[in-house]
């Protein structure tokens, strides 16, 4: 279970709506008490491939992120990305790109930009992908 607050949503919303039609990107981090993980913080990150296709993180903002979360005490819950006409969920590069199984990866359609969707994975080490619930509180 993961629980993300209504601001940090709408926050996520606003970016990924100001970038597009590109694909828009960021990480979460808080903190994990046995099966829920409760995202502290939201980071917006620049999708320096700037296309509507796939992104790849700005190393620096993801260097920043990291040291911000150290800084607080979060743990890196994983990371965040807009799909501008797809459905929330992982593409094959998507999967291919997710290299670390303990973190989850967010996915936010929005091919209703009026009703956007956001959704929840893990994938494992064999790119096999599970929904995780998503609360928003």
């Amino acid at each position: 279970m993961i629980q993300l607050s209504k601001a940090d949503y709408e926050k996520i919303i606003v970016h990924a709506k100001e970038h597009l039609p590109e694909e828009a990107c960021g990480l979460i981090a808080g903190t994990k008490e046995g099966d829920v993980k409760k995202i502290e913080k939201v980071y917006l990150l620049t999708n320096i491939d700037h296309t509507n296709e796939h992104f790849s993180m700005d190393p620096k903002e993801q260097l920043a992120a990291v040291k911000d979360m150290r800084a607080n005490g979060y743990t890196p819950l994983g990371n965040w990305h807009s799909h501008p006409e797809s459905p929330a969920r992982p593409s094959e590069e998507d999967k291919r790109l997710a290299y670390d199984p303990t973190v989850n990866y967010l996915i936010l359609s929005l091919m209703n930009p009026e009703e956007p969707v956001i959704k929840a994975f893990d994938i494992d080490k064999d790119r096999n992908v599970t929904v995780e619930e998503i609360s928003i509180i």
